[in-house]
């Protein structure tokens, strides 16, 4: 029996048929993870440890000889829709000096009110924030380095706009093709991987964290740096 599971279960107040309705699975299958029968397949054990609030060698202790983990790495999501408001905003609120976003317009963080309260809170205790935005849709003017908004985009900045009151918020669209979602506060950050063909809120996402070994950190906030540098600075978006 895997009591660690059968806990976290209680704990989530899931049953058998609910994570089994979740995951498209047979409840016989649920219950033989549950009787420690059987390991779930990789996808549905991230799954699990996203619904669950955990990391999945907390579930099966086994995996930390089998799959040694980056300690940069701090947690795997599935997909970008399963990361949790509590994950963003204590994300958000851990930063004491610099957030760093480079986001798709399409994405939920400018249309939720907490995220961007807090956002605005952090701003007003002074720290810098940089929101970097894919405008595909776009013209630019290299020589001014200003950029006209595309319709759609024009309701994300307007959304961000009462941002720029504190003076510590800066945002930028970016014109060409994003390869990966990146949301940095200091020293953490959630990288979101795109994948031809699929859904943004399908993208698989990293946890990391930066530590004195590893390079994963350093490599996604070179590649957050080059975006931010390329791309241009908005026209000004007055709040309604």
């Amino acid at each position: 029996m895997n009591e660690t599971f059968c806990r976290a279960l209680l704990q989530a107040g899931l049953t058998e048929e609910d994570i089994a309705a979740r995951l498209g699975v047979d409840p016989k299958t649920v219950r033989r993870w549950i009787e420690g029968r059987a390991l779930p397949y990789r996808r549905h054990r991230w799954a699990l440890a996203a619904l669950l609030g955990t990391a999945e060698t907390e579930l099966w202790p086994q995996l930390r000889s089998a799959q040694p983990r980056p300690q940069e790495v701090v947690a795997v999501y599935p997909h970008l829709g399963t990361v949790t408001r509590e994950v963003w905003l204590g994300l958000l609120r851990s930063a004491q000096h610099d957030i760093s976003v480079l986001d798709h317009p399409d994405l939920h963080l400018a249309g939720d009110r907490e995220i961007t309260a807090s956002l605005a809170e952090q701003a007003r205790t002074g720290v810098t924030i940089r929101i970097c935005l894919a405008n595909s849709g776009a013209t630019a003017t290299a020589e001014l380095q200003t950029s006209r908004p595309s319709a759609d985009m024009g309701g994300v900045l307007e959304r961000y706009a009462p941002l720029r009151k504190t003076g510590q918020v800066q945002i930028r669209l970016h014109q060409g093709a994003l390869y990966s979602l990146i949301y940095r506060a200091d020293d953490q950050l959630l990288v979101a991987q795109r994948v031809h063909g699929v859904p943004v809120l399908q993208s698989p996402v990293l946890h990391l964290q930066r530590t004195g070994k590893g390079d994963m950190f350093a490599t996604y906030l070179v590649t957050f740096e080059r975006a931010w540098a390329g791309a241009v600075r908005q026209v000004p978006v007055e709040p309604r």
